[in-house]
Formats: C-alpha cells, structure tokens, sequence
C-alpha cells in the first residue's frame, strides 16, 4: 500500500511546487511566460523537430553515444560537434522561430542528448532533471527565475515535450529573459 501511494505523493508534491513557484512570479511576467508557453508547444510540434529528436533517438551518432558532461565542458563553442548542433535543420527551425524574448533553446532526445540548440548550453544531459523528465512525461515544466550559468542573463526556463503522435519523444527547453518581459 505505502508503496503504491509513494508515486502518487510525488506527483502532488510536484505539482504544488511548481504552484508554488509559479505564485512568486508577478502575474503580468507569468501572462507572457504563458504565452511563450505556448509557442514553444507550437515549435516542438514543428514536423522538422520531430524528426530531428525521432532521427536522434532512432540512430544516435557515435559522438553522442560517446559524450558525457565532462567531455561536453572540454569542447570550445568553435569544436566542429558543438556546430554542427547549431547549424542542423532543427536548430534552423529553433532560430528562425526565436522571440525577442528567447535567451537560449536547445532540444534534447529522449536519452537528454542534445539535438540541437541556438547556442551550446552548459550540459549535455538534463535526464534526471525535472526540465528532461517531466517533458518526458509529458508535462510541462517552468523552472524559477535565476542568472543562467551559459548565458548570464537572468531568465525562467520552461519545458515542453516534443511528441510523436501522443508519446513523449524529446524535450525543448527555452530560456525566457526576465528582464525583456519586464520591460
């Protein structure tokens, strides 16, 4: 029985958590975190980052495979595997979809390999992170506000899932500026 209901807390704890957080945010910022909200949903059902994270998750390349968060730290923003994340079809979609508002956004597998992105983000990996695993779950997920460690901007992210009919496939996760939205 206790185990049964283990999952089950889990998830209200979740859930009131991310109330919680979303409550600290003033409501005229979380209207347009919304509304980006939104859009990123709209992005990840573009055919073109389906399959990309359906192409990744199928035949992951043997750098990826390879990769780990410690090899990703040691690869400058010029290493030919880092562009070649930011000059695929994907990222092309990610970047001529970018708002004014958009401070990073990167797309990841549903391994948390990256697929793309506009700009190298700090990790390789988010699995076991709530902005992985509850896209993946099919949930969407806002981080708090914070200065984020790639870009140094003060921003919220959130996440959405990249889905395959009803199934969970991938995860977007865009930074969003604080400051803009304020403005």
């Amino acid at each position: 029985m206790k185990t049964r209901l283990l999952p089950i807390c889990a998830t209200i704890v979740a859930c009131a958590l991310t109330l919680c957080l979303r409550a600290q945010v003033d409501p005229a910022i979380q209207a347009k975190i919304d509304a980006e909200i939104a859009t990123a949903k709209a992005l990840a059902a573009e055919p073109a980052i389906v399959a990309a994270v359906k192409g990744y998750n199928a035949a992951p390349s043997a750098d990826a495979q390879a990769m780990n968060q410690e090899k990703w730290k040691t690869l400058t923003l010029l290493d030919p595997l880092v562009r070649s994340f930011s000059k695929n079809a994907a990222a092309e979609v990610l970047k001529t979809r970018k708002t004014a508002l958009v401070t990073e956004a990167f797309l990841s597998g549903a391994d948390g390999g990256k697929v793309a992105f506009l700009a190298k983000p700090s990790n390789w990996t988010h699995k076991g992170k709530a902005k992985h695993d509850q896209p993946m779950e099919g949930q969407i997920w806002q981080g708090e506000i914070e200065v984020d460690e790639s870009t140094g901007l003060q921003q919220v992210q959130v996440a959405v899932p990249v889905l395959d009919g009803d199934k969970p496939v991938g995860a977007l996760v865009i930074g969003l500026s604080v400051t803009k939205m304020k403005g």
